[in-house]
């Protein structure tokens, strides 16, 4: 503050009154410590800002252990590396990313499998400040999921399975033994063109259709192409695959190869 003839006589301060600003932070700080999720955030540098109480149990680090060091160089494997810097630059451009798979080394060395939102963080003024990502410990699902396709792959009856675009994205080994053809000759093969005999492609077709849109069937012969041109019958039943949040992602069969019993029955 200055007088008229521009001496300094003294100081002048505006204010503003941030006390249920201050307030509200707390408790936004105070909610995310506390989620039943794990939280992190890092800040324009990638570096830990973030790390709330689900996501210590998770991963075995104390927030202080974590704080101010690179998220991506220090707790994600070298391999994944790439993905996961690329998910939180394009967050870091306004770009934000849902459900994408999180890889996160625990402090005993194990792999945690995190899906995770990657969100955007600004200031008040709109400038962005960081990443924050809420996830979902989805380990023992991706282990379990694991075991199925084992299970799947070593059962002894074909397993056929198709997208919702019916590209063959399941084929056990029991199907490449009836059939002769490999999972590398089918997978991303359209099953109905490329696997069906003709006159039965519409039928076949109809049916995947019908468990795309939640009406499964059972029992129905199934004419499947062998790799010498030859056909054997499978008797299969078609069910409706879907994913966690019971989005419809495809058809799963499981069949019973019935060739020689059809054989018999026209030799009869």
């Amino acid at each position: 503050r200055r007088d008229e003839q521009g001496s300094i006589i003294g100081v002048v301060g505006i204010g503003q009154d941030i006390t249920g600003r201050l307030a509200q932070e707390r408790e936004y700080t105070r909610l995310i410590d506390t989620a039943n999720a794990p939280i992190f955030g890092v800040d324009t540098q990638g570096r830990v800002n973030v790390w709330n109480q689900c996501a210590v149990r998770l991963s075995g680090y104390p927030s202080e252990e974590v704080m101010g060091h690179s998220l991506v160089k220090e707790f994600i494997r070298m391999e994944h590396q790439e993905k996961v810097q690329g998910v939180l630059d394009q967050a870091l451009h306004g770009e934000e990313t849902a459900n994408f798979d999180f890889p996160l080394m625990t402090k005993g060395k194990n792999r945690l499998e995190v899906l995770l939102n990657a969100t955007t963080r600004r200031d008040e003024q709109g400038n962005i400040i960081g990443v924050v990502g809420i996830g979902q410990d989805i380990t023992e699902r991706i282990a379990q999921e694991r075991e199925f396709s084992k299970l799947i792959d070593s059962a002894n009856a074909p397993i056929f399975g198709v997208d919702t675009l019916g590209r063959v994205n399941v084929w056990n080994q029991c199907a490449s033994t009836l059939t002769g053809f490999s999972t590398a000759d089918v997978f991303g093969r359209k099953l109905v063109e490329d696997f069906v005999s003709a006159e039965y492609k519409e039928s076949v077709s109809d049916i995947l259709k019908n468990a795309l849109m939640g009406i499964e069937t059972a029992n129905f012969e199934f004419p499947l192409l062998t790799s010498g041109d030859h056909v054997v019958e499978v008797l299969l039943n078609a069910t409706t695959r879907r994913d966690a949040q019971d989005n419809v992602i495809g058809v799963v069969g499981i069949g019973q190869d019935i060739t020689g019993k059809i054989l018999f029955e026209i030799l009869s």
